[in-house]
């Protein structure tokens, strides 16, 4: 094949299929009570993908504060980084928390400014933080969301789900983050109903206290839900950072979830 002929081939594939590297965590009181080490572990382990939103960032100053730290240390491996940390979701005293997106401005660009959604703010407790991103010429909203504990019936806020499309026709938008709800469960019927997928659908996410003959993964909660006819996930997968760690107990002081990873390839 001439060489030329090459070029317009592999640009024309580049184009069709664009790819971008999201993360979500979980990443418990993620706030003055993180180390140093800590820190530093998070941006080894992070530095190689170019979205990372987070729950579970404190509401005090210590979470935004850590935030910071976190962007300044992942700096300081190579790229640049950018981050943007929420308000204090409106919670009670209790249950309120912040989230964070980091991002490397070489690879995705924010569009506007990210925001709490308000209209929704008294039905769901920690409602979702969105950010809208442009990877190579797509456009693609974020909505960052951490439900309240399977006890009290997540299923209560999910529900909601299903007008928010409807709610922002302009925007393409991607759930993502802790459930506390299983994909199969029927209160993401209507957002199926939209055409949207879940990247997991049994796949466990959060830490058991203790490894049980290596098995050391209890609740499928984390998840991305997905638009099929915008965006497709390729090899979503779960990061086993505990792995890294000789004290299990260590692991979990660092996080009580694992990480889930979903490559976006745009259509």
């Amino acid at each position: 094949m001439p060489f030329r002929l090459l070029f317009i081939l592999l640009f024309s594939l580049h184009g069709l299929f664009a790819q971008v590297q999201v993360v979500s965590w979980n990443i418990a009181n993620f706030g003055a009570s993180k180390t140093t080490e800590q820190v530093a572990f998070l941006a080894q382990y992070l530095r190689s993908y170019d979205i990372v939103a987070l729950q579970e960032v404190v509401a005090g100053p210590g979470g935004a504060q850590q935030v910071a730290a976190l962007a300044d240390a992942l700096n300081r491996k190579g790229s640049q980084w950018d981050y943007v940390v929420s308000a204090p979701t409106l919670s009670s005293a209790y249950k309120t928390e912040r989230y964070a997106y980091l991002w490397k401005p070489s690879r995705v660009q924010l569009i506007g400014k990210p925001w709490l959604e308000s209209t929704w703010a008294q039905a769901i407790d920690r409602e979702p933080y969105y950010a809208t991103f442009q990877f190579e010429g797509h456009h693609f909203t974020l909505v960052n969301f951490h439900a309240i504990t399977a006890s009290k019936q997540p299923e209560r806020e999910i529900k909601y789900f299903k007008y928010l499309p409807a709610q922002y026709p302009q925007l393409r938008l991607l759930f993502l983050g802790d459930f506390n709800c299983i994909a199969t469960h029927t209160v993401f019927n209507p957002l199926r109903q939209q055409g949207y997928l879940p990247a997991f659908t049994a796949q466990k996410t959060s830490l058991k206290k203790n490894c049980v003959d290596g098995d050391c993964l209890s609740k499928p909660f984390d998840n991305f839900w997905y638009p099929k006819d915008y965006v497709r996930v390729v090899n979503p997968t779960v990061l086993h950072f505990y792995r890294l760690f000789t004290d299990f107990t260590a692991a979990r002081s660092l996080s009580d979830h694992v990480p889930i990873l979903v490559t976006l390839e745009f259509l």
